[in-house]
Formats: structure tokens, sequence, C-alpha cells
């Protein structure tokens, strides 16, 4: 599948909030658990600031199908070899090695930046996302236990760390 990768910015607030909702409907993917306002597409801006963050779109439809960033671990200079990373791709292309590409674009430019650990929060009832990063090189680092719930169902909080 041909995608490309284009900086995210203001103008894709609506597609990425659409794909980011769908997941905050039907999945356990996200954290927050009603759907969440156009506006919020902001906070996303604002989380990238000074990281890359990109929409991916197919070439031949030229259709946003997902998502990718990187964001401050923490705010202190002590962590700057150190992102989170967010990445959510449409329902109908995951699975199509979407999130594999996207992945490795952020690693990339993670190294360019002088990033060197990458990390990753993920619901405990996300088991797809927990087998794509460790097929993807990630372990598990750390776990809240029953910190979270969504629907109606308590989760852990899983850390999971690359370095590369």
């Amino acid at each position: 599948m041909d995608i490309w990768f284009e900086h995210m910015g203001v103008e894709h607030g609506k597609e990425v909030m659409e794909i980011f909702n769908y997941y905050v409907e039907n999945s356990s993917a996200t954290y927050p658990d009603t759907v969440l306002p156009y506006p919020f597409y902001g906070r996303f801006l604002e989380m990238a600031r000074n990281y890359p963050a990109y929409v991916i779109r197919k070439k031949d439809s030229d259709a946003v199908i997902g998502f990718c960033l990187l964001h401050a671990y923490n705010p202190f200079p002590v962590f700057r070899h150190t992102a989170e990373i967010t990445c959510f791709i449409s329902k109908d292309e995951v699975g199509k090695g979407t999130g594999t590409r996207a992945l490795s674009v952020l690693e990339q430019d993670a190294k360019k930046m002088g990033i060197n650990i990458l990390l990753a929060s993920i619901n405990s009832q996300n088991t797809a996302s927990i087998r794509f990063h460790e097929k993807n090189g990630f372990k598990e680092c750390g776990r809240f236990f029953g910190i979270g719930e969504k629907k109606g169902r308590s989760f852990d909080q899983v850390w999971m760390q690359k370095n590369i």
C-alpha cells in the first residue's frame, strides 16, 4: 500500500478527531470514555509542539487514514532523550502495515532529535496494541494495576519501552 506522511497542522483536526473518536466509542484503545469535541484537536497539536506529528494519507485517494506523533514524556530537561508515542490508524486500515511504517518514521525522527527511548502507555484491555508494540521491539516496563475504568471494566495502564 502506498501511503505518505504529511506534517500535522490545524487543517487536519476534523479527520484526526474522527479517527480518534471512533476508538473512544468502540474500543479500549483510548483513555477518554466519551467522544471529544473537535476543538480537543488543539491539545494534540500542543502536545506535539517541537516533536514530529503526522497525518497518514493514502496515495491513491488522498484520504487521511491515521495519525501519529511523539510528545514529551515529561517536560523537565532531564527526560529530553525520552518521548511518548501516540498512533491511531483508521479501523479499515488496521493490519496493513501502516502502524509499522508510522513507528519507523517516528523512530527516525526521534533519533535525529537525540531521543533514544520511546514509551507507549496502553490500556491493558487493548491486547492488539500490546502485541503490536511487542512485535516492534517494545518491552513492558511498568504496570499500574486497576487504575482505570472504561465502560464498566477496570483496566491496568501498561507502559512499554523501546530503546532505539
